[in-house]
């Protein structure tokens, strides 16, 4: 009975593991996190990263001075502030993006969505393995520097072949509880 409450255990733990690691982790503004003082283009900022299912967005700000909302896409061009879909507080506010959509999030103190602290995050689905295309086989110097296929390939997708492999581990180890 211990060996199979040991497993039951390992098994739980897997399952919290593998839903931490399925998607990657983002600080929105990256260093300088979530700020009204012109330091970053937060839609110059997101066009720079692919977002997928299971991704987490972290805001980070002072919130004495300011706060997260999500907001629909009519709100998020007007700078609405009065319709919220989810206002958050914290000044370290998780999001895990659930589904392939835009989301839209902007500062709700006075000016400041104004004055740029908006992000459009799209989110896609992840790409399977096997449709990513074949490297880059043109010797260098044929194409510009800029104009290579393969250096607009992300690793993004080696990721989701590891986290595979946590997958098939996690159900192992549930097939071991209910065998023990």
């Amino acid at each position: 009975m211990a060996l199979r409450n040991t497993a039951a255990l390992i098994f739980f733990v897997m399952m919290v593991l593998s839903g931490v690691c399925l998607g990657d982790v983002y600080r929105v503004g990256d260093s300088d996190g979530w700020t009204s003082r012109g330091l970053v283009d937060y839609n110059k900022w997101a066009s720079t990263k692919e977002f997928h299912v299971g991704d987490t967005l972290i805001f980070a700000y002072n919130s004495q001075y300011h706060n997260l909302m999500q907001v629909t896409k009519q709100d998020f061009e007007s700078c609405n502030t009065t319709a919220a879909i989810t206002v958050y507080t914290s000044g370290s506010d998780t999001i895990t993006l659930k589904r392939p959509d835009h989301y839209y999030f902007l500062c709700g103190a006075p000016g400041h969505c104004q004055a740029g602290q908006k992000v459009d995050i799209k989110v896609t689905l992840p790409i399977p393995q096997s449709s990513l295309a074949s490297p880059n086989l043109a010797p260098q110097g044929s194409l510009p520097s800029d104009s290579h296929p393969s250096s607009n390939l992300s690793s993004a997708p080696t990721i989701y072949f590891s986290k595979l492999g946590l997958a098939v581990t996690t159900l192992v180890l549930c097939l071991l509880s209910v065998v023990l």
